[in-house]
C-alpha cells in the first residue's frame, strides 16, 4: 500500500514505525516529517495544513491512504479536499474535527448525545469570566475554546492565576471554565469509520512538566500502557456510554467522524467522565498503545477510512509494558531553546527501546533539536520495573545541553 503520513512529530514517527512492522511492505511518504523520520520513510517538503497542496501530492503520488497525524491540518480541511478527490484518509472532516477546535463545541455534542462530562461555562470577558470562576470555586479549570498545542488548559487553586491564563487566551476567543473533576485520568483511543467504532487500549499520560505533577502543563512528558489497575469492563463502558453516543450524534448532525476519536477520561467517584475530545492520534499516548500493537495496523486504518471497520478483526495488543520518556529542551513548555546539538541516539536504541523524533532536523553534519519536546524514549518490558530500567538507562545516554525529562513515568505501577 502506498501511505501519506501527515505530519512531522513523535506520533508521526510513531505511526511510521508500526506501518514499518506490518507483514505488508508498504511504500511510505512523509510530510513534512523530521530528521528520524526521514530513515523510516520518504520525506516530501509540503505544507501540512494546505489542502490544495498535500491533495495534489496525493493524487500526483498515486497515495493509496493519507493517515493525517495533528490536529491542525484537520482543522483546516485537509481531510475534506482528499476526500474529494477520491484518496482514502484516516482522518475527520474539519466539521467534525470541531470536536477538538472547539472546546464548547464537543460539550454541545456531549449534552446532545448524553455523554458524562463536567459543567462549563462558555465565556467571552472579563465580567463572565469572574462569574463562572465564582460558581465553580477553586480548584479552577480554565480552558482556551481553540486549538493551543496542549498549553491551554489550567487547573490552580490561585484565583489570580486563572484569571490571568484566561485573559490571555480570551484575546485570541472563548474560554471555557469547567467544574472541577478528581480521579485518575486514562486516554482511550476509538477508530470510527463514521458508524462503527472500535478500541484500541487504555494509556496514561504525564502533562505536567516535573516530577510529581509539578509545574504546567504541556503536550505531555511521558505515558505508559497496560493500566493494571482499571477496572474490568472499562473498555466496554467507555465504548457504550461515550464513543458510540458520540459517534452517532456527529453522524445525525450530518457531520460523520471517520478517523480517530480520543476520549480524555477521568473516573470519578460518580463514575466515567469526559475531560476533553480529540480528534487524532494522541501524543505521546500513541507512542505506547502502537509499541503494544501486535497486528498489523495499516488494514484497520484503512477499513476506517473507507467505512468498512465492522469487516476487519479487532486489533491484538501485546501482554508487554510500554512506556515513553519525553526529552524536552530547556524552557519547554514556555520557552524552548532550540538549535542544539543532540547526541547518542544510537547508543540509546536497541532491541526493547526505540526512539521516536518529535523535533530533530539535521544542520548536515549534527543533528539539532529544533522545538520542545525532542524525543520520546519508547521502552517495552515483560513487567513495569523492566520497562522503567531500560527506558531511564536509555534516555540516560542522550545528550542535550540544558534538557530535562521526568524521572517518574510510571512509577509505582504495576
Amino acid at each position: 500500500m502506498k501511505i501519506l503520513v501527515v505530519g512531522s512529530g513523535a506520533r508521526e514517527h510513531t505511526i511510521i514505525q508500526a506501518l514499518r512492522r506490518d507483514p505488508e511492505k508498504h511504500q511510505l511518504w512523509a510530510a513534512p516529517g523530521n530528521a528520524g523520520i526521514a530513515a523510516d520513510a520518504e520525506v516530501v517538503a509540503l505544507n501540512a495544513t494546505n489542502p490544495k497542496v498535500v491533495t495534489e501530492f496525493a493524487v500526483s503520488a498515486d497515495i493509496d491512504l493519507v493517515i493525517i497525524g495533528p490536529e491542525a491540518p484537520l482543522v483546516a480541511g485537509v481531510a475534506d479536499r482528499l476526500r474529494k478527490a477520491g484518496v482514502a484518509v484516516f482522518g475527520p472532516s474539519a466539521d467534525a474535527a470541531a470536536l477538538e477546535g472547539s472546546k464548547a463545541f464537543a460539550k454541545e455534542v456531549m449534552a446532545a448525545a448524553g455523554v458524562p462530562t463536567g459543567q462549563a461555562w462558555n465565556v467571552s470577558d472579563r465580567t463572565g469570566l469572574l462569574e463562572a470562576l465564582e460558581r465553580t470555586g477553586a480548584p479552577y479549570v480554565v480552558k482556551a475554546d481553540g486549538l493551543a498545542s496542549g498549553k491551554g488548559v489550567l487547573v490552580t487553586d490561585n484565583k489570580d492565576h486563572a484569571i490571568e491564563h484566561a485573559e490571555f487566551y480570551l484575546q485570541h476567543g472563548d474560554v471555557l471554565v469547567e467544574e472541577f473533576l478528581a480521579g485518575p485520568e486514562v486516554s482511550l483511543f476509538f477508530l470510527s469509520d463514521g458508524t462503527t467504532v472500535m478500541p484500541l487500549t487504555p494509556a496514561q499520560d504525564y502533562k505536567r512538566a516535573f516530577d510529581n505533577d509539578e509545574g504546567p502543563n504541556t503536550g505531555g512528558m511521558g505515558a505508559y500502557s497496560p493500566l493494571p489497575w482499571l477496572d474490568e469492563g472499562f473498555i466496554d463502558t467507555v465504548q457504550q456510554q461515550i464513543a458510540e453516543p458520540t459517534i452517532r450524534e456527529m453522524a445525525q448532525r450530518g457531520t460523520p467522524f471517520v478517523g480517530l476519536l480520543y476520549c480524555g477520561l477521568v473516573i470519578t467517584d460518580t463514575g466515567i467522565k469526559v475531560i476533553e475530545f480529540n480528534v487524532r492520534f494522541g501524543d505521546p499516548e500513541t507512542q505506547v498503545v502502537l509499541a503494544r500493537l501486535s497486528s498489523p495496523l495499516a488494514p484497520l486504518l484503512y477499513a476506517a477510512a473507507t467505512e468498512v471497520l465492522q469487516s476487519v478483526e479487532a486489533p491484538v495488543f501485546s501482554d508487554d509494558v510500554a512506556l515513553t520518556i519525553v526529552l524536552a529542551s530547556e524552557g519547554y513548555p514556555e520557552d524552548p531553546q532550540s538549535g542544539r546539538v543532540l547526541t547518542g541516539l544510537d547508543e540509546a536504541s536497541g532491541d526493547s527501546v526505540s526512539i521516536a523524533h518529535a523535533a530533530t532536523a539535521w544542520d548536515g553534519e549534527e543533528l539539532l533539536a529544533t522545538g520542545g519536546r525532542v524525543v520520546s524514549v519508547v521502552a517495552m518490558g515483560s513487567d513495569f520495573s523492566k520497562a522503567r530500567a531500560l527506558g531511564y538507562a536509555a534516555i540516560g545516554k542522550i545528550g542535550l545541553e540544558g534538557s530535562h525529562f521526568r524521572s517518574d513515568i510510571a512509577q509505582g505501577i504495576g
